[in-house]
């Protein structure tokens, strides 16, 4: 089959690599109808995290379950799935209180940018579409793979309510996520932190109420002018660097929420800081897995589109200029079709 890997800083191939086999009996072997890079992709093909050998690259997935194995239950050779980015049992106690992504037993599928994956611990990680989707819904279907979950996460950890503000750091595709997921839980208004026109027009189309495109001290003090010198009730994290915690940190109300996903790179934090401003911190791994089911509903009644946030489509053989579009932001997120 082909798959990509990558091999260093910059260096992107696809190549021809062994199809996946059933390895444990809770496998399942998925025929890929669609995958796409991620933004933290992008932090080794920058080099940022090191990449010591040629390795599979990718963890977003939809497709058709092809194989399973003899302990899978639920679902079923034929059957269009969505998966999460990390697998898990759906069983253990950290599963039982929503944090799959911590699960006893979690395992990492990657190399998801191919024709075919293995997914372990298939009973628990994949959730079945009745029937194959129409074609105009597979975007957004792959974007609750990780995006609109880790979105839809940032927004929860950072206890976004009916009525509230919100300040969104970050404006790729987990940020645009944020957005839309803002808007679902009630927030009356969205403040989207972005310096790109086209990422500022989607922002508003998923729900920002305003654009703020100043950074570091300016942007905290926009902030605050926004809010009657207050800060927001709520704000969305999703970058991972110092600059971008600082800029949520400082934006929030004494007593607000940050929820933070972006995976921090070389992030400090000031504990005497935190105490003296009571502002809550909470974030990690998303835990996509808890939230596929009602976001599978509300993309199918309409309610959301988070596949717009895919605004480059190209084959797999194409992957390299995928990274180089989002690595040059001329693409918010890439879509590939194996």
């Amino acid at each position: 089959m082909r798959a990509t890997i990558i091999h260093g800083p910059g260096d992107i191939r696809v190549e021809n690599a062994p199809e996946p086999k059933i390895v444990a009996p809770t496998d399942a072997v998925i025929r890929t109808v669609a995958t796409c890079v991620c933004g933290s992709d992008l932090w080794s093909y920058r080099g940022i995290n090191p990449v010591n050998e040629p390795q599979p690259i990718g963890h977003e997935y939809v497709g058709i379950v092809e194989e399973i194995g003899s302990d899978v239950s639920t679902v079923r050779p034929g059957q269009f799935v969505i998966g999460s980015f990390i697998a898990s049992d759906n069983t253990c106690p950290n599963c039982r209180a929503g944090y799959q992504t911590n699960c006893l037993h979690r395992d990492f599928p990657n190399g998801c940018q191919a024709e075919y994956i293995r997914i372990p611990l298939a009973d628990g990680t994949l959730v079945t579409i009745p029937e194959e989707p129409a074609e105009e819904l597979i975007p957004s279907l792959l974007a609750l793979s990780d995006v609109m979950g880790t979105g839809w996460y940032a927004a929860k950890a950072a206890e976004v309510k009916a009525g509230s503000t919100a300040v969104v750091v970050g404006d790729g595709a987990v940020g645009l996520s944020g957005v839309i997921a803002a808007k679902e839980l009630g927030a009356e208004r969205i403040i989207a932190m972005s310096r790109h026109a086209s990422r500022q027009k989607l922002a508003l189309e998923f729900g920002a109420t305003d654009i703020v495109t100043e950074r570091g001290e300016e942007g905290i003090a926009r902030v605050k002018e926004l809010t009657n010198g207050m800060g927001a009730d709520s704000v969305l994290e999703c970058v991972g660097t110092q600059e971008s915690m600082q800029q949520a940190l400082l934006s929030t109300r004494p007593g607000g929420n940050v929820g933070f996903v972006g995976m921090p790179h070389d992030v400090q934090i000031d504990g005497q800081q935190l105490f003296f401003t009571h502002v809550g911190l909470r974030g990690g791994p998303a835990p996509v897995r808890a939230y596929l089911p009602d976001l599978i509903e509300r993309v199918f009644s309409g309610r959301i589109n988070p596949g717009k946030v895919f605004d480059l489509t190209l084959p797999l053989d194409e992957v390299a200029e995928g990274y180089k579009a989002m690595d040059e932001r001329r693409a918010i997120k890439t879509l590939l079709r194996p």
